[in-house]
């Protein structure tokens, strides 16, 4: 059995294929369309919204072998749904290897999301022999909280939700509180050039240090994704021990992203979040966003729902991490 032939058969007409490139990346983003109103996906979310087919040609690219790694479903030649496999370490060395399927509404319950599933499974088995991460691998799966299909389908297979990611828009950058918190004595705030990059890393590195299931970042991968025209930090004397990296989107220059905000332990409570935080959505401003979003953990400790929601956030969609053991 080939890497693109699942084991599971199809109803007649439907069937398999690779991607083949560029030729399916307009077909890839009208499923993606057309599976949004019934799983209920936000259009302009910074987790998963509704990519174009210039997105899709990117997240493709950036895939290992996208030819094996992803597969369309057709029927009578049309393109109808695709599934994709990615993978990483986390912070415990464990590896993730993460499957997303999208299927159109009209062709779900008639055993095509059974199969694509298999398909991923079986090819995340092979993936891992060849890697050699048996002992540490798990698979992994996606599903917005309101994409009850697919949901559905996760826990049928035997997937467990292992955690979940909520979604903050701040609507109108205008409307932003015209003062921050009041800073501790001897704290201040900048921008960050490169010679801080290292001293910014570490500082978002060391707040995932008590949490799980958390994606490795190499020093050499900040540096290579690094936009530091909205980026803040906050020192005490010359040691940084906060900083707010915020980012204009690529694909729409009017939405700015709070990617990080973190504070080093020692330092919370005292209204250095929320100074950041503000100093960040000001320069997101600056540069032409009128709107800003931002996600994290429902399980987060440091009740960063409080602070983003004080400043104007509100709460969108949820999105739920999957998984299931290799074997």
């Amino acid at each position: 059995m080939s890497d693109g032939t699942p084991g599971q058969d199809l109803p007649v007409g439907f069937g398999f294929r690779p991607y083949r490139g560029e030729e399916d990346h307009s077909a890839m983003a009208a499923v993606r369309l057309g599976c949004a109103e019934r799983d209920g996906v936000d259009a302009h979310s910074v987790v998963e919204g509704l990519p174009t087919a210039a997105e899709i040609a990117e997240a493709s690219a950036a895939l290992e072998e996208p030819s094996r790694n992803q597969i369309l479903v057709v029927c009578d030649g049309m393109v109808v749904g695709y599934a994709t496999i990615r993978w990483w370490q986390e912070r415990d060395d464990t590896w993730l290897y993460l499957h997303r399927g999208h299927l159109l509404p009209e062709h779900r319950h008639q055993g095509i999301g059974s199969a694509m599933l298999s398909w991923a499974e079986e090819r995340i088995r092979r993936l891992v022999t060849q890697h050699g991460t048996t002992r540490t691998a798990v698979i992994g799966a996606n599903a917005v909280a309101s994409a009850q299909d697919a949901t559905t389908l996760l826990l049928t297979a035997g997937y467990r939700r292992v955690l979940s990611l909520v979604e903050l828009e701040l609507g109108d950058l205008r409307q932003l509180p015209e003062r921050g918190s009041e800073l501790p004595t001897g704290i201040w705030t900048g921008p960050i050039g490169a010679s801080h990059y290292r001293a910014a890393w570490r500082t978002v590195v060391d707040s995932y240090a008590d949490t799980g299931l958390t994606q490795k970042w190499p020093f050499r991968d900040f540096v290579d994704t690094a936009h530091p025209a909205c980026w803040r930090a906050a020192w005490k004397g010359q040691d940084m021990v906060g900083v707010a990296l915020c980012s204009i989107r690529r694909h729409d220059r009017t939405v700015g992203e709070v990617e990080e905000l973190s504070i080093r332990a020692d330092q919370r409570r005292l209204g250095i979040g929320r100074a950041l935080l503000l100093d960040g959505l000001r320069s997101l401003r600056e540069q032409g966003a009128t709107a800003a979003r931002l996600f994290t953990g429902t399980a987060n400790p440091h009740r960063s729902f409080d602070l983003y929601e004080s400043v104007g956030f509100r709460r969108q969609n949820e999105y739920v991490r999957y998984r299931k053991p290799l074997a």
